[in-house]
């Protein structure tokens, strides 16, 4: 019989989990203290590593290799930003990282600070182990806000002629494998019209009313996806949706507005095109604009990419699969309906599976938390790593 599974992670995990929470990450701040704190406890155990910066050096990724010079290996791979606290009715401090009722609370906490924390504890116990093969930490920044960080980890990789071999991210799965979720693509459509008092609209070309027709042309493609499209069973919506999530424009009632501008989304399914439906957008916008630059040839129509998640779909019978499965002890997988790294991970020839302590449900909210019962799987899990 297995051995019953311990309801808290032990205390160096546990530390570590708090040391990050307790460091305020949101994407807008740069995430160096994080990553000097990790990067200082790395070299004092000789463990070399890499780091990628943003533009401005704000920022950066950090990729370590536990075990140097062995072939393949196992990445484990969490983004270290998160997302913001502001409006949120807190009972405690976001960055706490307070213990009480079976849980650690604070920004971060589920999303995911919890896996990346119990990975570094155990950074000691994988150079032990002597494994056959390295261990590798890939810690991205700017998930939360476009997936940016990681496409300058995995370039530097390719650059450096590392090939692990297989890929966990670290996304709060309930430590279920995950085998597949939705892409994310997000754009924004900026509207150039042409200004006039109200009382001489011919004059004018009113930039909300040409940005409001493609809205709606959104939302009937919206409706098609929902009547239409093949169902993909195991998703909370099984479908491709896609939405309007802000728009700005106008500045007095009596002003015919010059400017508008809006963001919209599609969360593909695996295999669905979410570039196809966004030309079929930009498409549509087009049909306007000859009426609207019959007034003024100046106006019209831009679309700037905002970010581009690739959905994600793995094999059960994949190795990245059947590795977390049997380090988790379940022959279970799970879908889940938010985007993370692993497709970008798949993209580049790497076997990749999500799987992590807590909840998306806990996730992104007002006293977010990871259980402690989650987190010592977690440790489970990371500890029969090390035994391989």
């Amino acid at each position: 019989m297995p051995e019953p599974m311990p309801a808290a992670p032990s205390q160096a995990a546990l530390q570590w989990v708090q040391r990050l929470v307790r460091l305020n990450t949101v994407s807008q701040n740069s995430n160096l203290a994080l990553i000097d704190c990790i990067a200082d406890h790395l070299r004092s155990l000789q463990v070399p590593l890499r780091l990628t910066y943003d533009a401005e050096r704000r920022k950066a990724n950090l990729f370590a290799t536990l075990g140097e010079g062995k072939p393949d290996g196992v990445i484990l791979s969490g983004h270290t930003d998160t997302v913001p606290w502001d409006g949120q009715d807190w009972r405690g401090d976001p960055l706490g990282g307070d213990v009480h009722d079976g849980a650690l609370r604070g920004r971060g906490s589920a999303d995911m600070k919890g896996f990346i924390g119990v990975a570094v504890a155990h950074a000691q116990a994988f150079l032990a182990a002597d494994l056959p093969f390295a261990v590798h930490y890939a810690f991205s920044f700017d998930e939360e806000v476009g997936g940016f960080g990681v496409h300058h980890l995995i370039a530097d990789l390719k650059d450096a002629g590392a090939a692990p071999r297989l890929c966990i991210v670290g996304e709060p799965t309930g430590m279920v494998p995950a085998i597949a979720h939705k892409g994310v693509y997000r754009w924004r459509c900026c509207i150039k019209g042409r200004a006039a008092h109200s009382s001489l609209t011919p004059l004018s070309v009113n930039a909300i009313e040409a940005g409001a027709r493609v809205v709606a042309h959104i939302a009937d493609v919206a409706d098609g996806l929902r009547a239409r499209e093949v169902r993909y069973e195991g998703f909370d919506v099984p479908y491709t949706t896609a939405s309007v999530g802000v728009m700005h424009g106008g500045i007095a009632d009596n002003v015919v507005p010059e400017d508008c501008s809006f963001h919209y989304e599609f969360r593909n399914l695996p295999g669905a095109d979410a570039l196809a439906l966004h030309h079929e957008v930009a498409a549509f916008a087009a049909t306007l604009e000859p009426a609207m630059q019959a007034v003024d040839p100046a106006s019209g129509f831009r679309f700037d990419e905002i970010c581009a998640v690739p959905s994600f779909l793995a094999r059960r019978d994949e190795p990245a699969v059947q590795l977390a499965q049997r380090l988790a002890g379940t022959d279970a997988t799970t879908l889940v309906a938010f985007g993370t790294e692993a497709g970008l991970f798949q993209q580049a020839g790497i076997s990749t599976v999500v799987c992590g302590p807590g909840f998306i449900a806990q996730a992104h909210q007002a006293d977010e938390f990871v259980s402690l019962e989650q987190l010592a799987a977690c440790e489970a899990f990371m500890a029969a790593l090390a035994a391989r």
